[in-house]
């Protein structure tokens, strides 16, 4: 009987074009589209998107969601396939693809569409590991050349569910979802008689969703985090990493801060949380405090906008525009450059995550709470030693080991009987 599905692909020599393109369109109302490689907008990720932000999910989210399904759909142009005629062989391929297959090396936006020859090597050399390889000064592995486990898992889920909004609506040609569950389970939905006095369990609910690694919190050793903050530029990045390193705010989350929401004399700051969008104040340290009043006289000298609801945080040149992640992310890159390190903005929190958890002062319910954490479980991760604490440990364990070696204590006596209680046996000493 002759075989109804997909044929077989040479993935091998499968070509992934780089067309279609995420937008940012600034409206509230509609804050990404995905474009095809038209220019147009592919209609059934914006229904899917309005679903999202119905159901309260940040801008974000979808600028996540978006750039896994761009990837997914430059995968179905490759293959000529039509994304409401894809089906499981198609999902199956585009796993194996993104497992074995290089990333695309992005070009800077500086460069594009310059000829290669015209674009100037960098004048001053570092020395980068190779791909994948860990970092000298952190000992973070290094971005390798492949899709990592936590993209291609998440990129997994986004297009699962994508199809699965799209057939509650019965759109188009579909008729089963091309990303089908674990063969074990079926159609069971993960935790369904889950006991709320427990943790969820974590359950692989996709079949082509890989094995996510366990990977430890990584924390800036405080001699470290003092090399950096020495080769800051500017006071306003002085702030943002006193504030960071002080409250354990996510990155995004201190970035939305209005001016206002920095109350000095009760040594807090107000932020916007993630999750829930909520507003929160968070402690934070008094140097924070100090570095902030500096960059904000200087800044209004210089003409940036003041005012209660005007942002706390402002680029450094005109025109003045609102500090965003990606700018501040550029900015700690700079100063990770000048140690050689990789560490991230996220670390910064981590960093904080750990002070504050492992001060036996003060109870880990709060720092649940200032963290922002569902589960208690998620900050009890900070109890557990850093692995800079693991390795100082092994270390020593075997620089005892070494010493025990070279200076062996001293064979102990030969066994004999005890003078007294010979004496007591025998009535006297013996003669």
């Amino acid at each position: 009987m002759a075989d109804m599905g997909s044929p077989e692909r040479d993935l091998k020599r499968l070509v992934v074009p780089d067309l279609g393109r995420l937008f940012e369109t600034g409206d509230p109302w509609e804050p990404y589209w995905v474009l095809g490689r038209d220019g147009g907008r592919i209609e059934p990720v914006t229904a899917y998107f309005k679903d999202l932000q119905a159901a309260g999910s940040p801008a974000t989210t979808l600028r996540s969601y978006g750039m896994d399904l761009l990837r997914w759909w430059r995968f179905l142009w490759a293959i000529e396939i039509e994304w409401d005629r894809a089906v499981r062989e198609d999902a199956r391929d585009f796993a194996l693809w993104m497992q074995l297959a290089d990333k695309p090396k992005r070009v800077h936006w500086r460069h594009r569409g310059k000829d290669p020859s015209q674009i100037q090597s960098p004048t001053t050399k570092l020395r980068i590991p190779s791909p994948g390889a860990p970092n000298p000064v952190t000992g973070k592995p290094t971005i390798g050349t492949k899709y990592a486990a936590r993209t291609r898992a998440h990129c997994e889920t986004v297009v699962r569910g994508f199809y699965d909004f799209h057939l509650e609506r019965n759109t188009g040609s579909l008729l089963v979802n091309p990303f089908p569950l674990a063969r074990r389970r079926g159609t069971y939905r993960p935790n369904a008689h889950h006991n709320p006095e427990h943790d969820h369990r974590r359950e692989r609910t996709g079949r082509y969703r890989p094995k996510i690694p366990e990977g430890a919190p990584r924390r800036i050793p405080d001699e470290k985090y003092t090399e950096i903050f020495a080769g800051l530029r500017s006071d306003r990045d002085r702030a943002l990493l006193a504030f960071w390193v002080a409250s354990g705010a996510r990155a995004e989350e201190l970035l939305s801060s209005r001016q206002d929401d920095a109350s000095v004399g009760q040594q807090v700051i107000g932020v916007i949380r993630k999750g829930t969008r909520a507003h929160q104040q968070l402690p934070a340290s008094p140097d924070a405090f100090v570095w902030l009043r500096l960059y904000q006289e200087e800044a209004w000298r210089k003409g940036v906008p003041r005012g209660r609801n005007q942002p706390l945080w402002w680029t450094l040149r005109r025109p003045w525009r609102p500090l965003n992640y990606h700018a501040a992310r550029a900015m700690f890159g700079r100063a990770n450059e000048l140690l050689g390190a990789n560490w991230t903005l996220h670390d910064l929190r981590h960093t904080a995550s750990f002070r504050m958890a492992n001060d036996p002062e003060m109870s880990l319910l709060y720092v649940k709470e200032i963290l922002g954490h569902r589960q208690l479980s998620t900050t009890q991760r900070y109890l557990l030693p850093a692995l800079d604490e693991v390795i100082a440990a092994g270390l020593a364990h075997l620089a005892r080991r070494r010493q025990l070696q070279e200076n062996p204590p001293p064979a102990p006596s030969p066994p004999a009987y005890n003078p007294g209680a010979l004496d007591i046996l025998f009535g006297g000493p013996l003669t």
